[in-house]
């Protein structure tokens, strides 16, 4: 398991900013509904679990879904840092693929709890699709600039696309056992995607 974000991991409370009662809150929501799903908590506990008064979660959130969605971007940024990190440092391309694969199937697995919070609302509620396209929208962008940066040559957006659902999904499958489940080796997937993950950075 990996350790989790700074910015997801609930510290004592400070008083008098609003934005350092509002990111615990954010922190607090993220472990619950990783822990519990999204149906399995509520605005109380979440307000009880950061350290403050019930009253105080609806100075911030109108609700438990706009928690939700503010955790995942949280959540996004805390992982494509994560991600940046490790592809700017110099390595062979082999290398930062494997790690880059390993980096993101360790914070899949330990937020997975999060993650199906999320897609268990993306079929049924249409603002939190909305809110999920515009976040990968914002992974599209992130991965432009980062090949801009790294001097790889630029792709078309429907190949990063490609490549984003790809490690996305497949990181997916391993956090959720899905892999292990229909008996397939998980090195050989996660080889496969390295692959992937290397070809792209050519």
């Amino acid at each position: 398991m990996v350790t989790p974000p700074a910015a997801l991991s609930v510290v004592r409370p400070r008083r008098g900013r609003a934005a350092d009662t509002r990111e615990r809150l954010v922190a607090a929501a993220a472990v619950l509904f990783n822990r519990d799903g999204y149906y399995g908590t509520d605005s109380n506990r979440i307000a009880e679990e950061a350290g403050y008064a019930a009253g105080t979660f609806y100075k911030h959130f109108e609700d438990k879904r706009a928690i939700l969605l503010a955790a995942y971007e949280t959540w996004v940024t805390a992982e494509w840092r994560a991600v940046e990190s490790e592809m700017l440092v110099r390595r062979p391309r082999e290398a930062v693929a494997a790690r880059v694969v390993a980096l993101v199937v360790r914070l899949h697995r330990r937020w997975r709890g999060l993650r199906a919070s999320l897609m268990a609302l993306l079929a049924v509620d249409p603002h939190v699709r909305r809110y999920h396209r515009a976040q990968r929208r914002r992974q599209l962008e992130l991965l432009a600039r980062l090949r801009a940066r790294l001097g790889v040559r630029p792709r078309r957006p429907e190949e990063d696309a490609v490549l984003l659902f790809a490690l996305e999904r497949v990181c997916d499958a391993i956090a959720q056992g899905e892999v292990r489940d229909l008996g397939l080796a998980r090195r050989v997937v996660e080889q496969t995607l390295r692959e992937l993950v290397a070809r792209a950075m050519a």
